[in-house]
């Protein structure tokens, strides 16, 4: 969000475990011709505004953990309620015709607990960049940025664990964690500066 501002754009964070939704329903109404739900999600529920400040928005990034695999439920829900309605079952020229009216760029930030050279080796990114090739599809462009072998708790002696050391987490936390904020900020400032050329 600081490079988004600093690139001048006006920010706003979503918590989506703070709204109470549900994911997609396959009810249709939004691929019905001449319905003014055409394009847009029809459920009403906790989630409609934050998909109509959507619509306006002039960039998106999404950020979740990666549990066992995969973005956690609650963002998979709401990627089946943000993507669904703008894209269709047209195509022409071979192309997917989506119902946006413009470019809106889009990020994919995922955190996890794997290191980086394990997470390549289980095939992470063949799965996570799936969530880009939709969103790119949908929104005509999309990144993905990952944060790997994060430090999980405050207090590891709280926990059980012997997966992996509590010290060598400390460590790569300390010398990690610095390039992963400074390359979310960078993130945030390219997507911008994107939307201004």
């Amino acid at each position: 969000m600081k490079g988004a501002q600093e690139a001048g754009a006006e920010c706003e964070m979503v918590h989506l475990y703070d709204i109470d939704f549900k994911g997609c329903k396959s009810c249709f109404a939004c691929k019905l011709k001449n319905s003014k739900c055409n394009g847009i999600c029809a459920l009403k529920d906790d989630l409609r505004p934050v998909l109509e400040r959507c619509r306006e928005a002039d960039v998106i990034v999404l950020g979740s953990p990666v549990y066992y695999s995969f973005p956690t439920g609650e963002m998979r829900s709401f990627l089946e309620r943000l993507m669904f309605p703008v894209g269709t079952y047209l195509y022409e020229n071979g192309k997917h015709i989506t119902l946006r009216d413009k470019v809106i760029p889009t990020a994919m930030i995922f955190t996890m607990n794997c290191p980086e050279d394990y997470m390549k080796v289980i095939g992470y990114p063949a799965i996570l960049e799936e969530n880009a090739k939709c969103l790119s599809d949908i929104f005509g462009y999309s990144e993905t940025l990952y944060a790997c072998n994060t430090y999980q708790f405050s207090d590891y002696s709280r926990y059980d664990f012997n997966l992996f050391s509590e010290e060598d987490k400390r460590k790569h936390r300390d010398e990690h964690f610095p390039i992963d904020l400074q390359n979310a900020y960078e993130l945030g400032k390219r997507l911008v500066e994107k939307v201004k050329r």
